[in-house]
């Protein structure tokens, strides 16, 4: 345990927004309880921005996955291991963490090597219904292991996927989705980094309804799509807000009716949380299909429709998107049923799971 009176928590995340984001929110939660924290991350993952703007130091290290990379990746790991290993060992000596906790990334790996030869106590969370390779090898020896979706991991208890506080203060849908509005709102997720394929096939979509039926369009682009997608919309003459990433995704979420998105973990438990129906169209290049899985957990419930990239045309995009904008109350039983799926008190949930291992040692 650390000299200081002060828990120290250890956070290991990196990647992409479906890790960080998550992360961050238990941050917050730790700091509401008087916790010291660190970061391990990477210098190339959105973590390398995103935890310095939140006044969390981080360390960063030379490690990188190797799932679906090919030989030259699997004949770089061992060196990479070993190096990152101990750049994780000198990170724990120098912030001293009486826990560290996992959430989800190559990143884990070595950190969470690092503090079993340490004997500091594990947390893992794992947010996909289907669970990471660095998360399955690191459940095998944490302390507790956490799940968003649940039967993920074998012996995990079941918390749900840590969201932003101001998005499970959003008010209930049947509060906020008056079937009475002059117009109804669409909003367009691609992920943290966009997806080409959503913003060219939405717009398209959108062209072969009639303007006068149209929704509102509040479209996230990505930046290294921001450009073609709105020349695509300018193209076809359909009146849409184009942005490059939506920082305040409460103030999103609280505008739309309903949303076309991709179905990562992170994106699955705001629109429970929200309490948002959805078009789900999963990213057909992840993992194990983690994407698709993590959908069923909506479609099961009535909270969402999925249709894979492949079979998702123009014109069948079209014609979803208008039943859901003509019936109101379709889109508010779709709303109803997500938010009976949220688990708003999961970052609570993660980051008293932290403390208690701190309060055992102690």
């Amino acid at each position: 345990m650390s000299d200081s009176a002060r828990p120290r928590v250890l956070i290991m995340a990196g990647g992409t927004g479906g890790h960080v984001f998550p992360a961050l929110a238990v941050a917050d939660k730790l700091r509401q309880s008087a916790v010291d924290l660190s970061w391990l991350g990477t210098r190339n993952g959105i973590e390398a921005d995103l935890v310095p703007s939140h006044d969390i130091p981080i360390n960063f290290m030379e490690v990188e996955g190797i799932r679906g990379k090919g030989v030259t990746a699997l004949l770089k790991a061992p060196p990479l291991l070993c190096l990152s290993v101990n750049q994780a060992f000198n990170a724990l000596r120098e912030f001293g963490p009486d826990v560290v906790l996992g959430m989800g990334g190559f990143v884990s790996g070595p950190g969470a090597i690092a503090a079993r030869i340490k004997h500091i106590p594990i947390v893992v969370h794992e947010q996909n219904a289907i669970a990471g390779t660095t998360n399955r090898i690191v459940s095998k020896f944490a302390t507790s292991v956490l799940e968003g979706f649940p039967g993920t991991l074998r012996g995990a208890s079941w918390v749900g996927n840590p969201v932003r506080h101001a998005i499970t203060r959003l008010a209930a849908p049947e509060n906020r989705l008056s079937p009475n509005k002059a117009t109804t709102r669409l909003l367009v997720l691609g992920g943290s980094r966009g997806s080409k394929a959503i913003n060219e096939l939405v717009p398209s979509a959108l062209s072969t309804i009639e303007a006068d039926q149209r929704p509102s369009v509040w479209h996230q682009s990505g930046r290294s799509h921001l450009n073609m997608t709105k020349a695509l919309y300018s193209a076809l003459d359909v009146e849409a807000n184009v942005t490059e990433f939506i920082d305040a995704m409460e103030n999103a979420y609280g505008w739309a009716d309903f949303v076309i998105c991709r179905s990562g973990a992170l994106t699955v438990a705001e629109l429970t949380s929200a309490g948002l129906g959805s078009i789900l169209i999963p990213f057909p290049y992840a993992i194990d299909d983690h994407q698709t899985a993590n959908a069923r957990l909506l479609e099961a419930n009535g909270a969402a429709v999925i249709y894979q990239e492949a079979e998702l045309t123009i014109e069948l995009l079209g014609e979803l998107i208008i039943k859901l904008a003509v019936h109101p109350c379709n889109r508010l039983d779709m709303a109803m049923a997500a938010r009976k799926l949220a688990k708003n008190n999961a970052a609570e949930q993660v980051a008293q799971t932290c403390l208690e291992h701190f309060y055992v040692k102690s």
